[in-house]
């Protein structure tokens, strides 16, 4: 079978040189790359320029990146794209605007679309930032106080990306729209738990997670005989490029976590749950999966997919119980579960910690 065309988003630094970009687009379209969008980035002392590239099939980034320095430029970033990249720059900004501006609890995702970031998360606004400020990861207040803390691996973010961000955070304050808070709720057997993003600091805190779970309910997860979590694996959790984790917090312990995944179609976003065994069936994996459902939605999915073990069912229970509609099949081996965002909100299991809280129903 021929092997799929990819495509890649660039940053690239040329030199201000009348026909140096026009080279680098004529060098990638000799190897069979089809460049699909352009945009320029203004930074000091000059440009970055990004380019949306088709690559020729069995081409790989690091060719990509050959390519321009071949011309003189620097590669400043490569990530795989989507087709939600071919959109410009403030026509996104002005559509994530908008969403926020409807929906409060999409502001971090709107920002995320913004800054073109891996994550955007919440933290205490009293707490101290876990990581030393670089260039890959930007630390905004927003006017009721509130940190926003956003992380890009892929490229350094321009201040150009940073002022927008800061434009939207600006526009939410003045209209009244709140940035998302952490979440609360009650279980059915009344203990409170916080449902909030995962975020750089919680690595301890997710490895104990998983050294309580029994070796059945990681199987289930990880589909693979382990006991603990590999330690490489921790900051994957915490922080997927272009996906989401959430986890529910119980006192100091971290007891469940959930985490949304971009899928090769953007309608759709692999979804999984991890909830501890003192903790399964008293609500906490039905509140989990409604709150990512809606961040699902709020990011233009329209479908969550699981991938269960044949004989597991925990799933599909979890998705009736959040009045999530779902349907099944089997594929490779697995049991491919296909769950609509469409209406994630109906339960409404949780709700924001200033307001009333509510017992989850499942």
């Amino acid at each position: 079978m021929e092997p799929t065309p990819k495509t890649w988003r660039l940053r690239v630094e040329l030199d201000d040189s009348p026909g140096a970009l026009a080279r680098v687009t004529v060098r990638l379209a000799g190897r069979d790359c089809n460049v699909l969008a352009l945009s320029v980035i203004p930074v000091p002392g000059g440009v970055v320029d990004e380019l949306v590239v088709r690559a020729a099939p069995g081409l790989l980034p690091a060719d990509l990146v050959a390519e321009v320095r071949a011309e003189g430029g620097r590669c400043a970033g490569i990530t795989a794209a989507d087709v939600r990249d071919l959109v410009d720059a403030p026509t996104a900004a002005l559509r994530a605007a908008g969403q926020a501006v409807r929906d409060p609890a999409t502001a971090c995702e709107a920002l995320r679309v913004v800054l073109a970031a891996d994550s955007v998360v919440v933290v205490p606004g009293s707490a101290d930032d876990p990581d030393d400020p670089d260039e890959h990861h930007a630390r905004l207040v927003a006017g009721n106080g509130v940190v926003v803390v956003a992380r890009r691996g892929w490229a350094p973010f321009a201040q150009v990306e940073l002022a927008r961000a800061r434009a939207l955070l600006d526009l939410l304050a003045t209209g009244g729209v709140p940035v998302p808070q952490p979440a609360a709720l009650l279980t059915d057997d009344g203990m409170a738990l916080v449902l909030r993003p995962g975020r750089t600091g919680d690595e301890d805190a997710v490895a104990d997670l998983h050294a309580r779970c029994s070796m059945g309910t990681l199987f289930n997860r990880y589909h693979a005989g382990m006991r603990t979590v590999p330690r490489r694996w921790l900051h994957r959790l915490l922080s997927p490029p272009r996906g989401t984790t959430t986890v529910a917090q119980c006192a100091d312990r971290v007891v469940a976590l959930g985490q949304l995944l971009p899928m090769s179609t953007p309608d759709s976003a692999e979804v999984s749950l991890l909830v501890e065994d003192a903790w399964q069936g008293r609500g906490v994996g039905t509140a989990l999966l409604g709150a990512l459902a809606r961040a699902a939605r709020a990011a233009g999915h329209r479908e969550l997919v699981g991938w269960c073990l044949p004989a597991e069912s925990g799933l599909t229970r979890t998705a009736t119980r959040a009045g999530l509609a779902h349907s099944s099949r089997r594929e490779d081996g697995l049991l491919r579960v296909s769950i609509s965002t469409g209406h994630a909100d109906i339960t409404g299991p949780v709700q924001s910690e200033s307001a009333s809280r509510q017992v989850a129903s499942g």
